[in-house]
């Protein structure tokens, strides 16, 4: 069984994956062609099994293996960490960033603004294409879009609204303001918002300490 706030990555990715597999306790989203880690991940419940015939799919489908968890996984090299947890609204300054809702039409705009925030602009139209057929009949996802006073598109976001709450895993923005106006229009979707954070000290305080946990994601060693 996986923790709950690996469970609660795993609902927001799992409808936007193309391949899902469960074995031992573990889940597996695959989603060849497109660059995002939640979409390419083995998720670890806190008793690790064993791996093999997991990592073996990975393989088969081109995906390095990759894994998610709260705990060191041994033998793995972490590629990314996350602090997951309950976004906390404080007002935004009046920075002129307007958020919008953005139309499923131009999911090719939100990837172009959501890859370069990441630093991988070449990903972005595989993303889009990819998206807009996930996307199609999915009405508790909601992409949204930040421009800046020049109306420039500075940030993207794609928001998740189940049970009641809102999430936000997967977002970039090419400026602290540009997030900080995204997420906290994301919030006003839902009564809380689950959000994933990078590292950042611009964004530090701005999650529920109570309720936080950061996620590793780590290659492991094929030998």
């Amino acid at each position: 069984m996986l923790p709950p706030v690996l469970t609660e990555l795993t609902q927001y990715f799992a409808p936007l994956s193309t391949f899902q597999r469960e074995e031992g306790g573990a889940l597996t989203l695959l989603t060849p062609g497109v660059n995002v880690l939640g979409l390419n991940a083995t998720y670890l419940p806190e008793v690790v099994p064993n791996l093999r015939s997991a990592l073996a799919w990975h393989e088969a489908h081109g995906l390095p293996p990759l894994v998610a968890s709260l705990s060191p996984v041994a033998g793995a090299q972490e590629v990314a960490a996350l602090t997951v947890g309950t976004f906390v609204p404080t007002g935004v300054q009046d920075s002129g960033i307007v958020v919008e809702q953005l139309s499923r039409l131009h999911l090719q705009n939100w990837a172009d603004v959501l890859t370069a925030a990441h630093g991988t602009p070449e990903w972005a139209t595989p993303l889009a294409r990819h998206l807009a057929a996930r996307l199609e009949g999915q009405r508790d996802y909601l992409p949204l879009l930040a421009y800046n006073p020049a109306g420039e598109a500075v940030g993207a976001l794609l928001w998740h609204g189940a049970q009641g709450k809102g999430a936000a895993h997967l977002w970039g923005a090419l400026n602290v303001a540009a997030a900080l106006a995204l997420l906290t229009t994301a919030a006003e979707l839902g009564p809380q918002l689950r959000v994933s954070l990078p590292s950042t000290p611009l964004l530090n305080g701005k999650m529920r300490s109570s309720d936080s946990s950061t996620v590793k994601f780590n290659l492991l060693n094929e030998s």
